[in-house]
């Protein structure tokens, strides 16, 4: 898997998102199906995008004790996904279970990915709401190296702090970026952000992009224009 840039299909019902993604003609973008469209939908809506010939990132970030998590991403496994994810919050023992379920008999399994802070959160909110001191970057760069500790292949984190992931952790330890919004975009309820070419500059290897693009007037345009800035 090389730089790409994955669209958040945010949408609650197949209906939805068949009709976005029958715009894309010709082309089968990397997609990621999250919380309201698989509890809308289920497991179904997985394997019928899967069969459209897309590569899919499954944004469920399970966070449990690690049997749980261990388990569910065993039946996860299943559904033939590419890349999925769980909070770095749960500990390395969690992410190593989460490793050991996901894996199948063969050996073969999607990547997994941990999320390290959310981009909706900022300093002040993780400071009073989750009564975390330590500043933002020194907090994900933590999470990020117990997750490669813990022997998974990337993070999650904001396009700001994806440099320092590769510093930290190599640069075969991948960077999947939210919060990326075109320079003439509304940020939305995003705090760090940044536009599709300076996350290439800084190092992101791939970067999801929601409402930039499923909310555009011509989606494909706006797509084909976060390719052109992020991968061309």
């Amino acid at each position: 898997m090389g730089k790409d840039v994955i669209i958040a299909c945010d949408f609650s019902s197949a209906e939805q998102v068949f009709d976005f993604l029958d715009k894309f003609t010709g082309k089968k973008p990397f997609v990621k199906i999250g919380m309201e469209l698989f509890y809308a939908e289920g497991p179904s809506i997985v394997r019928e995008i899967k069969k459209r010939g897309h590569k899919i990132f499954l944004d469920l970030k399970l966070h449990d004790i690690p049997n749980t998590v261990k388990k569910s991403m065993s039946v996860l496994s299943r559904l033939d996904v590419d890349l999925c994810n769980l909070h770095a919050s749960g500990t390395k023992r969690m992410m190593e279970a989460a490793l050991q379920g996901l894996t199948r008999e063969d050996g073969t399994r999607p990547l997994l990915i941990a999320v390290t802070q959310l981009t909706s959160t900022d300093q002040e909110s993780m400071e009073n709401d989750l009564l975390i001191k330590e500043p933002i970057d020194k907090v994900v760069m933590h999470y990020a190296h117990n997750a490669k500790e813990a022997g998974l292949d990337g993070v999650v984190c904001s396009p700001l702090e994806a440099g320092k992931v590769h510093d930290l952790c190599g640069k075969d330890f991948i960077t999947v970026t939210p919060g990326v919004r075109f320079a003439d975009g509304d940020i939305g309820d995003q705090k760090r952000v940044m536009t599709p070419q300076a996350a290439k500059e800084i190092g992101s290897d791939y970067i999801v992009v929601g409402r930039p693009i499923t909310a555009a007037e011509d989606p494909v345009a706006a797509y084909e224009r976060c390719l052109a800035d992020f991968v061309d």
